[in-house]
């Protein structure tokens, strides 16, 4: 591993001893400041504004800079952020937030209530597909003073609070990026926000650094120093960083899952698959269905049937998730069990295939796709080089595109692809993580929204009943009936339900505390002697 000496070595001083948490909050006393904490951040992101790029990289580091108007539970309650408390209108339309006294931008400027409408109604609104979607429901959003915003919905949506934590609706500087391109204005490559750590340096592919905001808005917070994520391309130098001590915390794909195993025994280390709640990752193989014969229910159902989704999480992911079982993940709302994908049956797959006027050649292929695999670490390699294999059994030939991430973003975008792998966050319930993904409005040349390309009036108008139902009983109803039909129909291949594991060295506190995981701001994270 090649580390850069400017500004690391300085930043990698020697923290003072720290109490424990449970100590420190047996005792009064709060855990004393210091100390660097030093992470690892795979891939490499394009940019750190959320909105601008919305991969998982960026949602993991950016919130440590931006926050939203509230934050999740495990059991995804919303507690206060930026926004100090709130209330709902007996019918459901209206919201009034009052925000947190005496918050700074990073710039010094005053944080206030025309940020909110900024961020909520033109800077998420005209960048985020998933944001645009819900926020096209509100009717009014005004500041009322300084530190009041008001939110008048056109109808109810039972869902609504599930939109305004950092990853889904980060609070944004309206002073720097009103009446200039949000993509290209000066504050995405130097980002600015209210949270507990600053924006100081990033060294392309070798650390991005955050320092402590001094004028942040919580008195005695952050309790660390610096946050530095290390950019380490190689799955077997971040293991050895982790277990050397050079990083102290990894999240996400930083290690690969056939290395957990080995971690687990290590006694320094804690492994840890939850803060997964709010967020509940569902990996599936992305189809264009412009591209024959894919747009052919038959195939995707035969191509589904080939997989053995046992074999990726106990041999590939050890364990770590569990198969999936349709489109929406057992972890979310309205999770319906009795609407399934057909069961791992290779003969017939290849029966199916048969019977769709797909026969062998010579050569025992049927015909050729192209798969991009995803560029997320070597775990995902290895799940396509599977996937090859598994597609060789029914005579589908994939020929492996390498890419990197910033390309297979655009790419996907584009529909520069006819098959790769994706995984994409439910965000607690289907209208906001799952409905992007298989209604007909939403095809666009964006990552993260139907890029597939998949039309079906009936989905489409169940969604819409359960977008717009008031009652959970009849949102529940639309939710089961439009799963029994993808499953059938297959838009895409479901593979398996994720959860990432977070390793970190014990002496760091207060790692996993809300829905979030390692998305939140870590003003409360210390490390201990």
């Amino acid at each position: 591993m090649a580390f850069s000496r400017r500004g690391l070595m300085a930043a990698a001083a020697s923290a003072p001893v720290l109490m424990r948490a449970s100590d420190a909050l047996a005792q009064g006393i709060a855990p004393r400041r210091g100390g660097t904490l030093q992470m690892m951040l795979t891939p490499e992101p394009p940019v750190l504004q959320i909105g601008v790029n919305q991969q998982g990289p960026t949602l993991a580091a950016a919130p440590k800079m931006f926050q939203g108007l509230v934050t999740f539970s495990p059991t995804l309650e919303p507690l206060p952020l930026l926004a100090k408390s709130w209330t709902t209108s007996p019918d459901g339309k209206e919201y009034v937030f009052s925000l947190q006294e005496n918050v700074k931008w990073h710039d010094g400027q005053p944080f206030t209530a025309d940020d909110v409408v900024f961020s909520i109604m033109k800077f998420h609104t005209e960048l985020s597909p998933r944001a645009r979607a819900i926020f096209t429901l509100i009717e009014t959003c005004e500041a009322k003073d300084p530190l009041t915003v008001r939110i008048v919905l056109k109808q109810a949506f039972q869902p609504f609070m599930l939109m305004f934590d950092a990853t889904a609706a980060a609070i944004v500087p309206k002073h720097l990026f009103d009446g200039r391109d949000y993509r290209t204005a000066p504050a995405v490559q130097h980002p600015i926000g209210t949270g507990p750590f600053k924006f100081t340096e990033w060294q392309r592919g070798n650390f991005v650094r955050m320092d402590r905001f001094d004028d942040y808005w919580k008195p005695g917070q952050p309790y660390l120093d610096t946050i530095i994520y290390r950019i380490i391309p190689d799955s077997q130098s971040r293991r050895l960083a982790l277990e050397s001590g050079q990083v102290l915390l990894s999240q996400a794909s930083d290690i690969e899952p056939f290395d957990i195993p080995q971690l687990r025994q290590r006694p320094n280390l804690e492994v840890n698959i939850k803060g997964w709640e709010y967020f509940s990752p569902l990996s599936w193989v992305e189809l264009n269905h412009r591209v024959k014969p894919l747009d052919d229910a038959r195939v995707r159902r035969a191509m589904s049937m080939a997989i053995d989704r046992a074999f990726i999480v106990n041999r590939l992911w050890f364990g770590v998730g569990k198969p999936a079982t349709g489109p929406v993940a057992s972890t979310t709302r309205f999770f319906d069990a009795d609407a399934k994908i057909a069961a791992f049956n290779v003969r017939e797959a290849n029966a199916l295939l048969d019977a769709a006027g797909y026969p062998r050649k010579a050569d025992g292929t049927r015909f050729t796709l192209k798969h991009i695999p995803l560029p997320y670490g070597e775990i995902w390699t290895r799940l396509s080089e599977y996937l090859r294999q598994a597609m060789r059994q029914i005579g589908i030939a994939f020929d492996l595109e390498s890419t990197d991430a910033g390309s297979w973003a655009r790419r996907v975008g584009n529909w520069e692809y006819e098959t790769t792998i994706n995984f994409v966050y439910q965000f607690g319930d289907p209208t906001l993580g799952v409905e992007r993904t298989y209604v007909s409005t939403n095809i666009q040349k964006v990552t993260f929204t139907n890029t597939g390309g998949y039309s079906n009036p009936q989905v489409d108008a169940l969604f819409l009943q359960a977008r717009s139902a008031a009652a959970a009983a009849d949102r529940q109803r639309a939710f089961s009936e439009v799963q029994k039909i993808l499953v059938q129909e297959v838009p895409q291949i479901w593979l398996t339900e994720l959860s990432f594991p977070t390793v970190h060295d014990k002496k760091v506190q207060n790692v996993i505390t809300t829905g979030l995981g390692v998305s939140k701001s870590f003003d409360d994270v210390f490390i201990a002697g």
